[in-house]
């Protein structure tokens, strides 16, 4: 399939089969080929790639095409393009044939003639001229083809010029050949298009800022992103959207990249904000030996809300600044990460530990899903109820003193019973040899300590309820 350098000195090339080979040169050192590892290494080789532009596909199992229109003149031109990127690929260590053409039939045709020395590029408009002397192999067709082309005695791409399309659909053996032929000349040459499908589609609203010289410091980083930051906020405000997240990447002059990105609960497009949720992330920036281009992108865009920003939240006729809050969650997010800020949403549970759930803040509070149960309700609710050991207790009646981590506390004031029915219809009945636990009502209690702290405390099992042992205290929460 493939063979180094000293290997085609000596006559063994794509091809030959590895028996004769061996015969050929006994000491040649061979291995299997890897399909899925050489699919890994080329698209990692493509994101390195997205350095000289944002549109990279692959092609075939072993190319990549690049769609470098609006992006040649960041370089000088195509030439100026083309040995930069053959300088990039020398240093990594990548043996690799470039060239440039107008159409992507026409480039894979130039880069795979094995007779080509250099980087050829071909303006847009000379693919005829162009392509006229190159084997016929290049022309991207299957080995039937192939084979019978070269039966007719056609091994140019230049001889199917003249050649007439009704004569040559009758040399194949079916149309749906002839038409391949057909079509893949006509895509080299530009007179039908081919789809292209990029590793992964371009962001749709993005900034770029290229750096004449390599950029080594924290304060010409920030400077950059300040720059980007308004451009893109602007570009987002004259469409009216915002963007959840935003993506800060710096492209390093020896093929690194570091990558940030920041996430918003709602869409915003303001450019003091969006710096405020970089500033903590940009130390993690490395700009190596120096960064080449700095590029910032906008996420998961939507539509922003219209209207002026009342002057607090009182006058909006609500109870909070929703905006506010928002900025304030994205603030927490970008110092502690995804899903330091939830919301607790009630669900239709009995038990006060299960009756809600967290999500992630979207911006915005959520509306109750279940009315509150009557009673309070501590501003402190624990993950699951710690258990309490009861030194005095009055049967069917709160706890008179309890310790409850390692220390005994006294209650002074006690309020309650507020009684919860076990929810009976999610009761399993136990396997045949094996115990079950029934389950059994609760009786909550609010009790004050001697020292002014209240607890949310319950009783799980009633005596004389034949469900089990004596009933056990637990702590469900804590009041302010």
């Amino acid at each position: 399939m493939a063979a180094n350098a000293p290997a085609r000195a000596v006559g063994i090339g794509p091809g030959l089969r590895l028996a004769d080979a061996k015969a050929t040169l006994p000491d040649l050192l061979s291995e299997e080929i890897d399909r899925t590892a050489d699919l890994v290494s080329l698209t990692a080789l493509a994101i390195w790639m997205m350095r000289f532009s944002p549109l990279v596909a692959l092609d075939g199992e072993d190319a990549l095409l690049v769609e470098t229109t609006g992006c040649d003149h960041l370089f000088g031109g195509e030439e100026g393009l083309a040995a930069e990127m053959s300088l990039s690929l020398a240093r990594a260590g990548y043996g690799h044939r470039i060239a440039i053409a107008g159409t992507p039939g026409a480039a894979h045709a130039l880069a795979r003639d094995t007779g080509q020395g250099g980087a050829p590029v071909l303006p847009p408009g000379q693919e005829r001229q162009g392509l006229a002397h190159l084997p016929m192999v290049t022309l991207r067709l299957s080995p039937e083809a192939l084979t019978l082309l070269r039966r007719f005695g056609l091994t140019r791409i230049g001889q199917l010029y003249d050649i007439d399309r009704k004569a040559l659909v009758q040399r194949f053996r079916s149309r749906h050949a002839a038409d391949a032929v057909c079509l893949r000349l006509d895509q080299a040459l530009g007179r039908c298009a081919e789809p292209f499908a990029p590793l992964r589609p371009p962001p749709e609203h993005a900034e770029r800022l290229p750096c004449p010289e390599p950029l080594t410091s924290s304060e010409g980083i920030s400077a950059g992103l300040g720059q980007l930051t308004e451009k893109l906020c602007a570009a987002l405000a004259m469409a009216g959207l915002g963007a959840h997240s935003f993506t800060f990447s710096a492209l390093r002059s020896d093929g690194g990249a570091s990558t940030v990105t920041v996430n918003a609960a709602r869409p915003v497009c303001t450019p003091g904000h969006v710096l405020r949720l970089f500033r903590e992330k940009t130390g993690r920036i490395d700009p190596g030996f120096g960064i080449d281009l700095l590029l910032l992108e906008a996420g998961r865009t939507g539509p922003m809300a219209t209207g002026s920003r009342p002057l607090s939240g009182g006058l909006a006729g609500a109870g909070f600044d929703a905006e506010a809050i928002a900025d304030l969650a994205d603030r927490i997010t970008a110092r502690l990460g995804e899903g330091s800020v939830t919301l607790a949403v009630r669900k239709a549970r009995h038990p006060p530990d299960k009756a809600e759930r967290q999500v992630a803040f979207a911006g915005q509070e959520s509306e109750p899903a279940q009315p509150l149960l009557p009673g309070s309700r501590p501003i402190r609710m624990l993950g699951r109820p710690e258990q309490v050991f009861v030194i005095a207790q009055v049967p069917d009646g709160p706890p008179l003193q309890f310790i409850w981590r390692r220390r005994l506390r006294k209650a002074v004031r006690a309020d309650g019973p507020e009684r919860i029915a076990p929810e009976w219809w999610t009761y399993l009945p136990p396997a045949p040899g094996e115990r079950g636990r029934l389950p059994r009502t609760r009786d909550y209690y609010l009790i004050e300590d001697s020292e002014g702290r209240r607890y949310w405390v319950f009783r799980e099992g009633l005596y004389g309820d034949d469900r089990g042992a004596a009933p056990e205290w637990f702590v469900q929460g804590i009041f302010a």
